[in-house]
Order: C-alpha cells, then structure tokens, then sequence
C-alpha cells in the first residue's frame, strides 16, 4: 500500500509513462509528416472538434489540404461560439472545414451528421475520428445510473454509433479509415477514475473485433491512445462530478471524503506535453497506405509502458488468432 495516501495522480501518470528518458519510441517514429496539400481530396469527419484533440486535428488536417467535417453538439444553429471561432481560424487554409452537428449519444443525430458528411464528400468516407469523449471522476460507487450512463455512451457508444453510420458507406468503397480516441487508460487502471478506463477499455475492445472483421472488405482500424495531455476534458467533467455527487446519499459521500479531495487535487494541474501531438498521428495514419497502418498508435512523448502492454496482448491475440478461421484476418490486421 502507498505510505502517502494523497500521492499525486500526475506522479503516478508520469511513473508509468518515463521509462527511458531520451530513447525514441514508435509513437513518433511510426510515419513522417505528410507534405502539405497531401491529403487534398481525403475527407475526414471528427467527432468532439469543440476543443483539445478534436479542434486541433481539424486545424492540422485542413492545413494538409482535406476537406474536414468537424462535428459538435448543441450548435445552436451555427451560433456556437466554439463553431464560429473554429470555421474563422480555417478560413484560408488549404483544406476546408464544414462543422455538422452531431451529439454521439443521440442516434437520430449520428445518422444525420454522418449522412451530411458523406454529401460533403461525395460518397463513403476516407476517415472517422471518434473524439467526442467526458471524464467523470471519482469512485465506482459514487457513480449512479446517470453519471455511468453519461460516461459510456459517450465513450464507448457513441463512438460505435459514429463507426456503424460510417461503415455502409466505407464498405461500399472498399476502404475507409476508424481511428477511435482511446487513452493510455484503456490499457492501465488507475483508482477514482475506474469508469473512465473502463469505457475506454470497452472501446479498445470493441474496435479491435471490428478490425478483424472489417479485414474483408478493406476498411481498416487503427486505436489512439493518448497519454496525458493539457486538455479540457477533465475540467470540463468536473461540474458532471458535482451533481454526481449531489444525488448521491450524504453517508455515501462522507465515506469517501478522502477519496474526493484526492482526485479534485490531482485531475487538473499543467502538464508540459503539446496535445498537437495527437494532430499530428492523425495526419500520419490518414496519409499512410491501406495495408501498413498500425492497429494501435500509443501518442505521448514517453510510450513505452503502454507499448509493452500492446506487444504482451498482441502475442496473446497471435496465439488465439493466430492459427483458424480467423487467421487471415488476424494477418491483415497485424501484418
């Protein structure tokens, strides 16, 4: 057990990410930049692009010449003031912008925006990133029906419903690309933020079924998996936090008091890691070939615990895939 019981959570974040300072990891040596302009004519529809890794990788793809349809919920018919900065600051970059409203936990919106973007594009599209993300912290048992429920479909369904909207379209031009915005959390556990991970553990699972079984007909999936980074989603959860704790019954709260003191003294602070980062991998796997994208994109100056998790479930999934029915797509995915 730990001797300090307030041990900082970015401490134990920075513990299981520094390993080998200095050493390159995969993460940034998987693919070079695209060269500008070379993603004119690829269109991209990214999920959650009101703030942090969404906006900034609509930005950077833009930049490299894609026609980007960067969706947000609640755009008050185009008033939104996170909409209108965002399509300003576009304005003249080699790509476009569009911005569609889509809130990932209302289906009838998700078949909407992803209808509205395959019009954009002409037809099925080249690439989906599934952003859209909440943090509610604090214990598993605080968290009632309505703070588990916010959580997963966000997290885990709406980046599904985005994915089954998407996947006609793809299928029927036999490629497309799902980059679903995981975290090194779907691959760790850390305690007060359990229903976070396990959202982004449903995710990891979810999608890497859907790359075997998408193997045939050319579409291809590959996982980001963020390590910590200055964005907002915590923040923004926060006031998710107080009402969860609000409904809850006053003796549940009072037994964790420590619990919660810890995680609001711990979820926010400066971190020194560029979120662009994210951008960036986006860019790269975009413009990567069909045939040589990664399953999995560990993104985060210091990867190498979550890539030895990687590498210890890819042995496993090789031994049960590896040999069957399912071998062939196994080797698709993997090879």
């Amino acid at each position: 057990m730990m001797d300090d019981p307030t041990m900082n959570r970015r401490a134990l974040l920075g513990a299981v990410s520094v390993v080998a300072t200095g050493a390159a990891t995969l993460a940034h040596a998987q693919a070079q930049a695209p060269a500008p302009g070379s993603l004119k004519g690829r269109t991209i529809l990214i999920t959650g692009s009101s703030s942090g890794f969404g906006r900034l990788s609509a930005l950077h793809l833009a930049d490299l010449g894609a026609t980007v349809v960067a969706s947000m919920r609640n755009l008050d018919g185009g008033r939104r003031p996170e909409a209108v900065s965002l399509l300003s600051e576009a304005k003249g970059k080699p790509g476009q912008v569009h911005v569609v409203e889509i809130d990932v936990t209302k289906p009838d919106q998700v078949k909407a925006g992803v209808a509205q973007a395959e019009k954009i594009a002409g037809g099925g599209l080249d690439a989906v990133l599934s952003n859209a993300g909440v943090g509610i912290s604090g214990p598993i048992e605080l968290h009632d029906e309505t703070a588990l429920d916010t959580e997963m479909q966000t997290n885990l369904l709406g980046g599904l419903r985005v994915a089954r909207a998407a996947l006609p379209g793809m299928r029927a031009r036999g490629s497309g690309l799902l980059m679903p915005v995981s975290s090194q959390l779907g691959r760790m556990i850390l305690p007060n933020i359990g229903a976070y991970c396990s959202g982004k553990w449903g995710l990891e699972a979810a999608f890497e079924a859907m790359a075997y079984e998408l193997a045939p007909f050319g579409v291809e999936v590959t996982i980001i998996e963020p390590g910590g980074y200055p964005t907002r989603i915590w923040e923004t959860g926060a006031r998710a936090v107080e009402a969860m704790l609000a409904r809850n019954e006053p003796e549940r709260v009072k037994a964790y008091e420590q619990h919660i003191a810890m995680t609001r003294a711990t979820m926010t602070g400066p971190r020194d890691s560029d979120p662009a980062d994210v951008a960036r991998a986006v860019a790269e796997l975009v413009a990567l070939p069909n045939g040589q994208r990664p399953l999995r994109r560990p993104v985060h100056p210091n990867t190498a615990m979550t890539q030895a998790v990687n590498k210890a479930m890819a042995g496993f999934q090789a031994q049960v895939l590896g040999q069957g029915p399912y071998a062939a797509w196994h080797k698709a995915v993997t090879s």
